[in-house]
């Protein structure tokens, strides 16, 4: 049965470990751990004929754009989903500088077309230092400079987790405070509609990411990230396409195979979920 591949919501496949994932798409299959049962470990085919398309994830694509003519060779299909935000570096402190990332997302795009290249504005952060005004600032601007090269953009309000807590206390410790409850603000409310009218003003569809609330009376509809209806769109294949039942409650992704691990990801962004 063929699969969608998703490389990988736990980890940066492309930034970190491209050689890998070349490595593995040449033998045509990839072993995996449970990430809560190391001892189950699944066999997944990455033959062409048995994947259906592969979405990567990723905050620095660059490794891996000088493979991509030869994965389409194989006969891959795969679009990207591409974080990108303007955010302190000590919330995302191994990056390339902005105005590299920005290069990079424009060189993806104009490599493979506007539609494989979602655009990721996420997660947003409420903080002391990364104000409602801060986000409507720099969500503007990349707004202005991404929309030609992608069609649709991705947001969500950060989810705090327990560990996600206990990253972000060093930082509490220099002077950062984080709005914790930020979702149940009026005034995110209208941070959230202004983001909404900022993107249908660059041609954009915005979406929300596994959010408990329906934000589609702000003009952002819930969306799905590993998304088979995009994929029918892009290459023709037809579904039906199943919601993912090991993702969160309200993720609303398609059903995929995630290929990745936990903790190989070395951006070491302390909101991160993966670390």
């Amino acid at each position: 049965m063929a699969n969608i591949v998703s490389a990988s919501r736990r980890t940066d496949i492309p930034a970190f470990h491209s050689e890998w994932f070349m490595h593995r798409l040449r033998e045509g299959f990839v072993e995996v751990k449970n990430p809560y049962n190391p001892d189950q470990v699944s066999k997944i085919s990455l033959l062409p004929d048995e994947v259906l398309a592969i979405v990567f994830w990723s905050k620095h694509p660059a490794p891996l754009i000088e493979h991509l003519a030869n994965i389409e060779k194989m006969g891959h299909r795969f679009y990207f989903q591409f974080t990108l935000n303007d955010y302190p570096q000590v919330l995302e402190p191994n990056l390339p500088p902005l105005p590299d990332r920005v290069a990079g997302f424009i060189d993806l795009s104009d490599r493979i077309g506007p539609r494989r290249v979602v655009w990721r504005y996420d997660p947003v952060i409420i903080s002391n230092r990364t104000d409602t005004n801060y986000h409507r600032r720099a969500f503007e601007n990349l707004c202005h400079t991404l929309g030609p090269h992608t069609r649709r953009v991705v947001v969500s309000l950060i989810d705090f987790y327990n560990k996600t807590r206990q990253n972000l206390r060093p930082l509490e410790k220099k002077g950062y405070v984080f709005d914790t409850d930020a979702a149940d603000r009026p005034e995110t409310d209208e941070l959230l509609c202004d983001l909404a009218d900022m993107a249908r003003g660059d041609s954009l569809e915005i979406f929300t990411c596994a959010q408990k609330r329906d934000y589609s009376d702000m003009g952002i509809s819930p969306g799905r990230c590993v998304d088979g209806e995009l994929i029918e769109s892009l290459w023709g294949i037809s579904g039906p396409w199943k919601k993912d039942p090991s993702q969160r409650k309200h993720c609303r992704c398609t059903h995929s195979r995630d290929i990745g691990a936990y903790n190989t990801c070395r951006h070491a962004c302390p909101y991160c979920y993966a670390r």
